[in-house]
């Protein structure tokens, strides 16, 4: 069964997962927030986001799909099957029944218009492509997919080591498992001549803008959806868990640029707050998304998005 579709304007937004599950700990993933801030928000963390017998962080992977002006789009695109990822093995030679999951939404890969890659991370690109005869190709033969130009460069094995040697052997190993990711996942699309690579800003359609959101990496990017009086902001991996409402200084583990990641989060979230969009993150399980406005010099929740169901408890309030 597909996840609830909900309207925004004249946006239609559906929720397509690819994977559901306990990754690593919320330690590991969020060392910035410690065990008592966890434990002091146990009862609105518990259990979506946060498995507390076992310190686990719970997370999607997981599609937006997005039908706008007449078009379908898809926002990232997962890990993919039949990966090689020595770094994540978790997700190495993964096999899930995305593209059904897909089609029970409604959508086969020949009516896709546009693929948003809001970063190049592994998660977020894989099903960019599939493999046919041995052979990856677009899994979706008729889209443009759209491509942060930062990302682009800093990722592609022929221009990525051009700007300084890896610091030690945990970013080699990074860049080395990148190298993978964009051999199976982004030449492809390249080579196929779907891709388009922006800078800055990149406008879809009336009711849809592409942002840059450097800092998780250097193209990290938004997507900013504006339809009659709704809202809503597709966030990527700017915020990983909703802890990091309560101090956006808060980085992932993931993040490339930890000082600038910090300071895009406050600046989306703040803007997030101010204009009532809707913050619809990458991997958050359960309601999928929030409303949030301030508190104090940070942030809470103010209402839940209907995704999978609604999450109890928490800081919220208006």
């Amino acid at each position: 069964m597909p996840e609830p579709t909900l309207m925004l304007g004249d946006v239609e937004i559906t929720r397509v997962v690819e994977w559901a599950g306990d990754f690593s700990t919320v330690g590991a993933i969020i060392p910035g927030a410690d065990a008592e801030t966890w434990r002091a928000n146990e009862d609105w963390l518990a259990p979506r986001f946060w498995n507390p017998a076992d310190d686990a962080y719970r997370c999607h992977v997981q599609t937006w799909v997005l039908r706008s002006e007449g078009r379908t789009i898809l926002v990232d695109t997962g890990v993919g099957n039949d990966r090689d990822r020595p770094q994540v093995p978790a997700f190495a030679h993964l096999h899930t029944d995305f593209l059904d999951r897909l089609r029970a939404a409604g959508v086969e890969p020949e009516d896709v218009d546009i693929v948003v890659n809001t970063h190049i991370h592994y998660d977020h690109v894989g099903w960019n492509t599939r493999r046919q005869d041995g052979e990856w190709v677009p899994t979706f033969p008729r889209a443009t997919y759209l491509i942060p130009r930062a990302d682009n460069l800093y990722f592609d094995p022929a221009t990525a080591r051009r700007s300084r040697p890896p610091r030690d052997e945990n970013e080699r190993a990074r860049w080395e498992g990148g190298r993978l990711v964009f051999e199976d996942s982004v030449a492809p699309v390249h080579r196929a001549g779907r891709v388009v690579l922006w800078e800055d800003s990149h406008r879809i359609d009336g009711n849809l803008l592409l942002e840059a959101a450097p800092g998780h990496t250097p193209g990290s990017s938004v997507l900013t959806l504006r339809s009659g009086t709704d809202r809503a902001v597709f966030v990527g991996d700017l915020l990983h868990s909703p802890v990091q409402l309560l101090n956006p200084a808060w980085n992932s583990r993931f993040d490339d640029d930890l000082e600038l990641a910090a300071r895009t989060r406050e600046r989306y979230l703040s803007r997030a707050a101010d204009l009532g969009e809707l913050v619809i993150p990458a991997h958050w399980p359960g309601p999928g998304a929030a409303e949030v406005r301030r508190a104090g010099g940070a942030f809470a929740v103010r209402a839940w998005a209907p995704f999978g169901g609604q999450a109890s408890g928490g800081p919220q309030g208006g």
